[in-house]
C-alpha cells in the first residue's frame, strides 16, 4: 500500500439524513418517527482509495455522494474531510473546500444553448478568477484541452456541437469529460454507465479508474453493474434501505444475494447488461430545495 493511501481523507461519524419533510420527533409509541434516506453510517475512506458503492434503487446511493460533495446537510452526525468537520465550517470556508472536490451527476446539469468546449472547459472554473469564466464564455480558453478530455470518452468530434443536441450517453460523457479537466482529489461519480454500451461503459470506467490512480484522487463511484463493480473495484460499499450492509474487498454471491433480496433488481447483476433503470428520484428529490448546493464541476 502507498503512503497516499494510509492518509485519512474523509470520515463520517453516526451520520443521519432525513427524508424532505421528514418529522423530527423524539421516538414516542403512536407518534410518527423520523425516517432517513442515510441511517447511522460510519465511514473512512483513505487518499487515493478506489470504492464502488452498489445498492438496489432508493437505497440511497446518489444521496450518500450528494452528501460527501458537501452538496447536502446530514441531519445529524459528523463529516470530516480534509482533517475539517464540513458543516463546522463557515459558508466561504467550505465552499473553498469544494475546490478539492468533483461531483459527476448522472444526469449533468450542462446548459442547452452552450458548446460542448464551453461545457468541458468548466470542469476548471474552480481554479479560475471570474475574469478569465467570463473570457471562457466568449472564447473558449482552451480548446485543445477539452478536445483532448473529450477524445478519453470518443466524444471529440462534438468539440463544438452545441450540448441540446447530444444524445443522453454523451451529455453523460461531456459531463465526466469535465472531470479530467478538474483538479480536485475526491471524484463522486454517480452512474456514469447507465446510458453507454458495454464497449463504451468500460472505456469510460477504465478512463475514470486511471484518472484517479494517475494524480493520487480517491474515486467513489455508484453501480448497478454489480460485476463490473466486483472485477474493477478493491473496496465496494453494499447500501440498502440507506444502511452500510457491508463494506469489503471480498464480496461474495451470497452477499450480493442479501443486499438485493426481494428488491426486484436482481436482473442487473451482470456485467453484460448495462442497460440500467430511470434514475432514482427518491434518492434526488431532497436537493431540490437546498440553498447551499454544490455546482457540479
Amino acid at each position: 500500500m502507498s503512503a497516499a493511501m494510509t492518509v485519512t481523507q474523509l470520515r463520517l461519524q453516526q451520520l443521519n439524513v432525513a427524508f424532505p419533510g421528514a418529522v423530527h420527533t423524539a421516538p414516542v409509541a403512536g407518534q410518527a418517527q423520523q425516517q432517513y434516506i442515510l441511517e447511522n453510517l460510519n465511514l473512512t475512506v483513505s487518499q487515493g482509495e478506489q470504492i464502488a458503492i452498489i445498492g438496489p434503487s432508493g437505497a440511497g446511493k446518489t444521496t450518500l455522494l450528494h452528501t460527501l460533495a458537501a452538496a447536502h446537510r446530514p441531519t445529524s452526525g459528523q463529516y470530516h474531510f480534509m482533517d475539517k468537520n464540513v458543516w463546522a465550517l463557515s459558508h466561504k470556508a467550505r465552499h473553498a473546500l469544494r475546490h478539492h472536490l468533483f461531483l459527476a451527476p448522472q444526469t449533468p446539469p450542462l446548459p442547452a444553448r452552450q458548446r460542448v468546449v464551453t461545457a468541458v472547459l468548466a470542469g476548471r472554473l474552480p481554479q479560475w478568477t471570474l475574469a478569465q469564466a467570463l473570457r471562457n464564455l466568449i472564447k473558449p480558453a482552451d480548446p485543445l484541452a477539452a478536445w483532448q478530455a473529450l477524445q478519453h470518452f470518443d466524444l471529440q468530434h462534438k468539440l463544438y456541437a452545441r450540448v441540446d443536441k447530444l444524445s443522453g450517453g454523451e451529455r453523460q460523457r461531456c459531463g465526466l469529460a469535465r472531470l479530467l479537466l478538474s483538479d480536485a482529489s475526491l471524484l463522486l461519480v454517480d452512474e456514469p454507465l447507465s446510458a453507454l454500451d458495454p464497449t463504451l461503459a468500460l472505456q469510460t470506467l477504465n478512463t475514470l479508474q486511471q484518472e484517479a490512480k494517475q494524480r493520487q484522487a480517491t474515486l467513489i463511484c455508484s453501480l448497478h453493474q454489480v460485476e463490473l463493480a466486483r472485477q474493477h473495484f478493491p473496496r465496494i460499499i453494499g447500501l440498502r434501505a440507506g444502511q452500510v450492509l457491508f463494506d469489503s474487498d471480498k464480496v461474495d454471491d451470497q452477499m450480493i444475494a442479501d443486499l438485493y433480496r426481494n428488491t426486484g433488481n436482481a436482473g442487473n447483476l451482470s456485467a453484460q447488461k448495462i442497460e440500467m433503470p430511470a434514475p432514482d428520484q427518491s434518492d434526488l428529490a431532497d436537493l431540490s430545495d437546498l440553498p447551499d448546493t454544490l455546482r457540479c464541476f
